[in-house]
């Protein structure tokens, strides 16, 4: 069961009234009493996070959004864990609100799904909500029984007494809560791992039923009584405006209902989406043709940031040091270095931008249908188009088609333009996009340039390393307001650089800004999808300098990471590293955040085409304690295959700040028969667990091109891998 959670209304501090006739008092500690008036036939509510009605329905309230991810069901598990609840008696609530107490810790509060952070942030709150529940209904038992709380224990939704009778929990919720006091959050008892029936264990996702009969409602798929429909004929180059608009030819197409000015666009506002299209097509706009943008072309870029990798002098911002890098690799016996360059990358998720706005006819309130990674972030949008209050925004957090950071601006242009069109005609308006609108106005991963430096001792071992990021701020474009906080330091920019899971004693990674150059945002991976492609490349590199077996040479930096050694020899394992004979292996040692994953890919190279085919990809991964072990591996193997693809094929090309891209017939994405066989192995630790979303991109790229040198000899320096370059590296 789902239902939707609107918690206007509710006071963000201070007192909780509670539908059941039950006050709790929010105290440092969380809820620190109540009492009740025992309404047997409304629901229990022990704290902000569920609800328990007499009938045994439990209701709890999913904090994040659902991107295909997973979390929808995932985290209501680990409050079900804890409550020991039967999971077939859970109903899920998403949050359609800017509601802080729910806002995730690891983004300072702010309601935000992204960093594969849902289940790390979220799992001690919503257990602990769960034990407190739990210790609620044994009060009531221990009170109705007539024995101490200590005799009872639990089953799935129901409280067993010492002489095996049992009352269920809805039994319980009827009886109501006279008396009883709720335990503080932080000194609850949870359950020992041993004891769990939930986490680690395969259950359905609650998603996977309507999605997979086409039940499932996106936001693109939001139908309304009256509502029109909206196209956006955009500015072909980011930063320009409408001049002046010829719209007679578009206002003469039937069903067209308004031509409305946006401040970077034209919208038609129309009956149908065909008509909006239609009528799109005779709109003449003379565009302002003025925006610096237009000076962007790509290939320029990239040499740019080139030029400022490679110059010792250019200005940076340290992100990662320990020791003394430069000492060290000016000592070192011998010493080597190596660019690597990466394209813009666009997210190409299945569900292009769309959302719904209904505008009340005063202008003074607004209900809005998207999907968005941020609840926070969409409501601060309609509150700066439109100038209303919050309590005047209405959210509908619908799930999202994919979106792997496209859905995570500040600012969101595709629930502004539903807004403006929806307030120029007073009916509810649908805006969407084409896939070709996705492609030429999308925000994209950075393009970059990254210079490596290291040096060696005689005997081969690493003595010092130097890593240079050359790549705008991301985190500066899609959302200022954070960079303002957290400037210099751009974690979507640098993550992977940090190169955290190896002991390497003198280390320096610096972040050289370069101007941006294109709409940038979050992608899948985040800077690792770029910089564990240079920094595991180029690992490579320094074993084959060395003379060493590039698993050894790694083995070598892990002696104080026994759980990375550990999956480095277990992939190792697993693809017969050590007795590979003549077969194309490339080996990867990478992550996400805390998440640690070594892969190694299997290639074939076709000499003629310049085509890579990835025949088999084998990874073993740590990502601390896993909650739904089915949802992993789909999760770790959806990573990989987003890995591959964007390693051999995926690029954006900008000319003249346009977007040369139009759909998936030039912005290519891996076919199914391009996928390899994929084994993983997810190493079971006593752990917090620590996000498995992104965890299986970015060592992919890398092992493509260590193993490519396996077979030819030769390196591949820039990602993609497409075949002219392939072609290129092995005539050079």
């Amino acid at each position: 069961m789902t239902k939707a959670l609107d918690v206007h209304g509710i006071s963000r501090r201070g007192f909780v009234q509670m539908a059941s006739g039950l006050t709790f008092v929010l105290g440092v500690g969380g809820v620190t009493a109540v009492r009740a008036s025992a309404l047997n036939d409304a629901p229990l509510e022990v704290s902000h996070w569920l609800s328990i009605r007499p009938d045994g329905v439990i209701s709890i309230v999913f904090p994040a959004t659902e991107m295909g991810q997973g979390s929808y069901s995932t985290l209501p598990q680990i409050l079900a864990e804890e409550l020991d609840a039967n999971w077939d008696d859970v109903e899920i609530e998403q949050l359609n609100a800017d509601d802080r107490r729910f806002g995730n810790p690891l983004f300072g509060g702010v309601l935000y799904t992204a960093g594969s952070t849902a289940v790390q942030a979220f799992f001690e709150p919503m257990r602990r909500a769960g034990a407190q529940a739990r210790d609620v209904l044994l009060q009531v038992a221990a009170r109705e029984l007539g024995v101490a709380k200590e005799e009872l224990r639990t089953e799935p939704s129901v409280v067993i007494a010492p002489d095996g009778s049992r009352m269920s929990y809805g039994e319980l919720v009827a009886l109501g809560a006279d008396g009883v006091t709720v335990p503080d959050a932080e000194r609850v008892n949870l359950k020992d791992k041993s004891e769990f029936r939930i986490i680690g264990k395969d259950l359905p996702r609650r998603d996977v039923f309507a999605k997979s009969t086409g039940m499932a409602e996106y936001a693109i798929d939001v139908d309304l009584p009256n509502m029109a429909y909206a196209t956006v004929l955009r500015a072909p180059v980011e930063g320009e405006r409408p001049v002046s608009i010829n719209d007679a030819a578009a206002r003469a197409v039937p069903g067209v209902l308004d031509v409305v000015s946006l401040p970077d666009g034209v919208a038609i506002v129309a009956e149908s989406l065909w008509s909006a299209l239609g009528a799109r097509s005779e709109l003449e706009v003379e565009w302002s043709e003025d925006a610096p943008a237009r000076q962007f072309n790509s290939e320029d870029t990239l040499r740019q940031y080139a030029q400022a990798a490679d110059d010792p002098d250019a200005e940076h911002a340290v992100w990662a040091e320990k020791g003394d890098a430069r000492a060290a690799i000016a000592a070192a016996d011998r010493t080597y270095g190596q660019m690597y360059l990466s394209d813009y990358a666009y997210h190409a998720q299945i569900e292009p931008m769309a959302a719904v706005a209904s505008v009340d006819a005063d202008g003074q309130g607004a209900e809005v249908w998207a999907g968005t990674q941020t609840q926070s972030w969409t409501t601060r949008t309609v509150m700066d188009v439109l100038g209303i209050p919050e309590e005047n925004v209405r959210l509908n957090m619908m799930t999202m088609g994919g979106s792997f950071g496209r859905r995570t601006a500040f600012a969101q242009d595709y629930v502004r333009d539903a807004l403006l069109s929806s307030k120029a005609v007073g009916r509810p308006v649908k805006v969407i996009w084409t896939r070709e609108d996705d492609v030429k106005h999308g925000t994209f991963r950075p393009a970059a340039a990254q210079k490596l430096e290291a040096g060696l001792t005689a005997d081969g071992k690493l003595d010092g390393w130097h890593h240079k990021v050359a790549t705008p701020t991301v985190i500066g474009f899609f959302n200022p307001v954070r960079w303002a906080s957290v400037r210099p330091n751009d974690v979507i920019s640098m993550r992977g650089a940090e190169s955290k899971f190896y002991g390497i004693t003198d280390f320096r990674a610096d972040h050289i800004i370069t101007p941006r150059q294109a709409r940038l945002a979050p992608y899948r991976g985040i800077g690792a999808a770029y910089t564990s492609f240079a920094a595991e490349a180029f690992m490579d590199e320094l074993a084959e300098q060395a003379g060493r077996d590039p698993l050894d040479f790694r083995l070598d930096l892990v002696e104080d990471n026994p759980r990375g050694r550990h999956i480095l020899e277990k992939v190792a394992e697993m693809s017969g590293w050590r007795n590979r004979g003549d077969r194309a292996l490339g080996l990867s040692f990478a992550g996400y955040s805390s998440s640690m994953a070594a892969g190694v890919a299997e290639i074939e190279v076709d000499a003629d085409s310049g085509d890579i085919a990835v025949k088999h990809f084998w990874a073993a991964v740590d990502a601390g304690l896993i909650v739904s072990p089915d949802n992993t591996m789909n999760q770790i193997e959806g990573g990989i295959v987003f890995g591959i693809s964007m390693a051999l094929r995926e690029k954006i090309d900008i000319e003249n700040g346009e977007v040369l891209q139009n759909n998936y017939w030039d912005y290519e994405i891996a076919r199914a028969n391009q996928i390899p066989q994929i084994e993983i192995y997810v190493a079971d630790v006593d752990a917090p667990p620590v996000g498995i979303g992104e965890v299986g991109t970015p060592m992919v790229s890398a092992a493509i091109a260590n193993a490519f040198h396996a077979t030819t000899g030769r390196r591949l320096r820039h990602m993609p891998f497409t075949p002219d370059r392939v072609l290129g590296v092995m005539a050079s």
